[in-house]
C-alpha cells in the first residue's frame, strides 16, 4: 500500500510510504507525458500507467468505481501534458527508410527518403474530417469501423517492415543489426500497441454514449478489442486480416430477435435426450510433427517464463491444443459407467468403498487421446457441455472381478431403453479468474449422483509444465444416505521440448465420514535415475477399528492389483477394459454457448492442420470474453451461472438429485 498524489500542475504522479509523509519527498514519480494509462482486463480494481520512460506501475484501487475516477483524472492530465509537449517541440526532419520491395519480382531492398514521414509511410490518409466550426455530438460506428480499417493496413505495413528489417544480411552497410534498424522495429511496435490501446479507450467511450442515444431494443454485443501486435506473429509469420472481414468484427449490432449471446439464452436448461446420437469422433493426439515444427515458437515462449510462474494467463500457442474442451476431458471421468454404477451395489460399506477405489483409478486412463501431451482448450466462462451414456442393465449387475469386467462389451445399438440405465452429465465454466468448472453426473434409478469443481492452476516448471486440480468432488449415494469426498492428483506434463508426455503424481484422498473408510492414494511421478512411469500405490482403512482392508499397487494406465487383508489378489486390466461413447446431440442443434459447437471452428482449422485459421478463432472467441468481461466489470454487473450456484467454497448443481430424493419425489 502506497500514498498516491497527482501533481495535475506538474504532471507527475508521485507516491508515498503513507499519507503522513506526503509533506517529504516522494519515494517514487511517474512522468504522465506520453504515458498510457489503461484499465486492466485482470479485475475490475487493477490499472496500469505504462510510463514515456518504459516503466510500468501495476495499481490496484480499492474498489470499480475508485479506479475509473483515477483512471480518468490520469488520463485527462496525461493529454494534457502530452500535448502540450508536442506543441513546444515540433517534430525533427530526419532519415527514414523504405523496407517494402521494390517491384513485383524484387528482393526487399533498403532506400534512403530524406523527406519521408510516418504518415506517407504508412499511407494513413484522413476520412470524413470534420469541418472546422462543426462539433460531432458522437462518433458514428462506421467511423470507428474506418479507424480500424487504418490501423488494420498500419498493423499489415509494420509487419512487413519487421520482416523487411529481419530479411536483410547481418552484416554489411545496411545489417538487420544495425541500431537504427532495431529502434525503429521497436518503436514502430510500441506505436502500435499505443494505438490499439487508445482505440480500445474510445471505443469504450463511445459504448458509454451509445447506453443513451441507440434505439429502443438495439444494443451492442461486442467489439474486437484490443490485441498486442506481438500476440499476431507466430514464428515470423503474421496471419491474414483481409479488410472485408474486418469489417464485420469490428461493431456487431444485434436486435433482440437476435439473442445468441444474450446471457439468459446461452442453452437450453433441458437436453432431450432423443437428440442425443452415440459419439461417432475419433480425436487421436498423435502428432508429433507440429512441436517439431514449431520448436523455435516454443523456445521463445519458454524465453518469456520463470521458474513457478502462473500460466493462467499466459497465451499458449495453438498447435499444441488438444481438439476438444476441458469440459468435455472432464466428461472421460465417466468413460467406464459400468463401474460407477456398480458402486452402489456393493452389499457392504467395505464393499462399496471398494468399488468407488476401483472406479477412480480407471477414471483417468481414458483421458489421454494418444501419447501425445496436449492441452484442451481453456473453457470460457459460461461454457457448457452436456452427455449422456446408456449402459445396459446386466453389465452393472454382473459381479465386479477381473476375469467378469475384462470381457464385458459396450452397449449395443439395438439395446433398448428399458434394458440400459442412463447417465447423465453436465458440465460449466462458472469462472474465468480463477479458471473453476463445476460439473455433475447422475443415474435416477441407481440412487446417485456425483458433484464436482476444479479449479486448475497451472505453473511452469523449467523443461516440465505443472497443473494442480484444486477443489474437490462428493458421491452420493442416496439409498445408503452416504456421501463419498474426494480429491484430484496433479498433471504434469514432461519434455515439452521433445516428446510431451502426461504423467500424475500427488496424494489424494476418499472419505466416507458415515461409515468411516478412508482411502489415501498415492500417484508417484518418475524419479530422475531407475522408477517406473505412472505408478501408483494405496490403502482402504477402517478408521475406527484402524484396520487396512486392501491395498493398491500397479500403474494407473495399466494393471492395477488390489490384495485384500486376507490375502486375496484380484488384477484388473485397465486395457482391456471395455469403454462405453457417450452419447452428444449433433452440433448444429447444440447452443451457441456448448462446448462443440462454441468451439467448432477451431477443431476444424486442427483438423486440417490450419494453424493459423485456429489461431484467428481461437483469438476471437477469447478477445470476445475479455471485452464481455470488461463491460461487467465497468457496470458492475456480476456473472450469472446457468447450471450451478457458489455454496461456501465450492459450486453445486441447481437440480441435484439429493434435493428431489430428499423431498421424497
Amino acid at each position: 500500500f502506497r500514498f498516491f498524489v497527482l501533481n495535475n500542475e506538474a504532471g507527475l504522479l508521485e507516491y508515498f510510504v503513507n499519507e503522513q509523509s506526503k509533506n517529504q519527498k516522494p519515494r517514487g514519480t511517474v512522468q504522465l507525458a506520453g504515458a498510457v494509462i489503461s484499465p486492466s482486463d485482470e479485475d475490475s480494481h487493477t490499472f496500469t500507467v505504462n510510463a514515456a520512460s518504459g516503466e510500468l506501475y501495476k495499481l490496484r484501487a480499492s474498489d470499480t468505481k475508485e479506479r475509473q475516477h483515477w483512471v480518468s483524472r490520469l488520463q485527462i492530465c496525461t493529454q494534457h501534458h502530452t500535448e502540450a509537449i508536442g506543441k513546444n517541440n515540433p517534430p525533427l526532419k530526419s532519415r527514414s527508410f523504405s523496407l517494402a520491395s521494390q517491384g513485383s519480382g524484387s528482393s526487399p531492398g533498403c532506400q534512403r527518403r530524406p523527406s519521408q514521414n510516418a504518415s506517407s509511410f504508412f499511407n494513413i490518409g484522413h476520412h470524413r474530417a470534420v469541418p472546422t466550426g462543426r462539433k460531432a455530438q458522437m462518433l458514428q460506428p462506421d467511423h470507428l469501423g474506418e479507424v480500424r480499417e487504418m490501423m488494420t493496413r498500419a498493423e499489415s505495413q509494420q509487419r512487413e517492415l519487421m520482416r523487411s528489417i529481419e530479411g536483410l544480411p547481418s552484416s554489411g552497410h545496411f545489417s538487420s543489426l544495425d541500431q537504427d534498424l532495431l529502434m525503429l522495429k521497436a518503436t514502430s511496435l510500441a506505436t502500435m500497441n499505443c494505438l490499439n490501446d487508445c482505440f480500445h479507450m474510445l471505443y469504450q467511450q463511445h459504448t458509454a454514449l451509445q447506453k443513451h442515444s441507440l434505439p429502443l431494443g438495439v444494443t451492442i454485443n461486442w467489439l474486437e478489442p484490443k490485441s498486442l501486435l506481438s500476440e499476431h506473429l507466430e514464428n515470423g509469420e503474421a496471419p491474414r486480416f483481409p479488410v472485408e472481414e474486418s469489417k464485420e468484427q469490428d461493431l456487431l449490432i444485434e436486435t433482440q430477435g437476435e439473442p445468441e449471446s444474450s446471457q439468459l439464452s446461452r442453452d437450453p436448461v433441458d437436453i432431450d435426450s432423443e437428440e442425443e446420437l452415440e459419439d461417432s469422433c475419433e480425436l487421436t493426439e498423435d502428432d508429433l510433427g507440429a512441436v517439431e515444427e514449431q520448436r523455435s515458437v516454443i523456445l521463445h515462449l519458454l524465453s518469456q517464463l520463470k521458474l513457478g510462474m502462473d500460466l493462467t494467463r499466459v497465451v499458449l500457442p495453438t498447435f499444441i491444443l488438444e481438439k476438444r474442451s476441458l469440459l468435455e476431458m472432464y466428461a472421460d471421468f465417466l468413460s467406464h459407467p459400468d463401474l460407477f454404477l456398480s458402486i452402489s451395489g456393493g452389499s457392504t460399506p467395505e464393499a462399496r468403498m471398494l468399488r468407488f477405489v476401483e472406479y477412480y483409478l480407471t477414471s483417468f486412463h481414458e483421458g489421454r487421446k494418444g501419447a501425445l501431451a496436449k492441452k484442451p482448450y481453456n473453457p470460457i466462462i459460461g461454457e457448457t457441455f452436456h452427455c449422456s451414456w446408456r449402459v445396459p442393465k446386466d453389465h452393472v449387475q454382473a459381479p465386479q472381478t477381473s476375469e467378469t469386467s475384462q470381457d464385458q462389451t459396450p452397449p449395443q445399438e439395438d439395446t433398448t431403453d428399458k434394458d440400459c440405465y442412463t447417465v447423465r452429465f453436465v458440465a460449466e465454466q462458472v469462472s474465468h479468474h480463477p479458471p473453476v468448472s463445476g460439473f455433475y453426473a447422475e443415474c435416477p434409478e441407481r440412487k446417485m449422483c456425483v458433484n464436482a469443481h476444479v479449479w486448475t492452476k497451472s505453473k511452469f516448471m523449467g523443461m516440465s509444465i505443472g497443473v494442480t486440480m484444486v477443489g474437490e468432488g462428493v458421491l452420493h449415494l442416496l439409498e445408503y444416505d452416504e456421501e463419498y469426498t474426494f480429491t484430484l492428483p496433479c498433471a504434469y506434463a514432461r519434455s515439452i521440448l521433445t516428446v510431451p508426455w502426461v504423467e500424475l503424481g500427488g496424494k489424494v484422498n476418499v472419505n466416507c465420514l458415515k461409515t468411516g473408510y478412508s482411502a489415501a492414494i498415492t500417484f508417484h511421478t518418475k524419479p530422475f535415475y531407475g522408477g517406473k512411469l505412472h505408478r501408483v500405490t494405496g490403502e482402504v482403512k477402517h478408521n475406527v477399528t484402524n484396520t487396512v482392508v486392501c491395498k493398491i499397487q500397479g500403474e494407473w494406465n495399466s494393471i492395477l492389483e488390489f490384495t485384500s487383508s486376507n490375502g486375496d489378489t484380484r488384477n484388473v486390466d485397465l486395457t482391456k477394459l471395455p469403454v462405453t461413447r457417450k452419447r452428444v446431440r449433433p452440433v448444429e442443434k447444440q447452443g451457441p454457448f456448448e462446448s462443440r459447437r462454441l468451439w467448432s471452428h477451431v477443431t476444424e482449422a486442427l483438423m486440417t492442420k490450419n494453424i493459423e485459421k485456429a489461431t484467428e478463432h481461437k483469438r476471437a472467441l477469447e478477445e470476445r470474453q475479455r471485452a464481455e468481461e470488461r463491460h461487467r466489470a465497468e457496470t458492475e454487473t456480476p456473472w450469472e451461472t446457468k447450471h450451478f450456484s457458489k455454496e461456501g467454497d465450492g459450486w453445486i448443481y441447481n437440480r441435484p438429485l439429493w434435493k428431489s430424493w430428499s423431498s421424497g419425489l
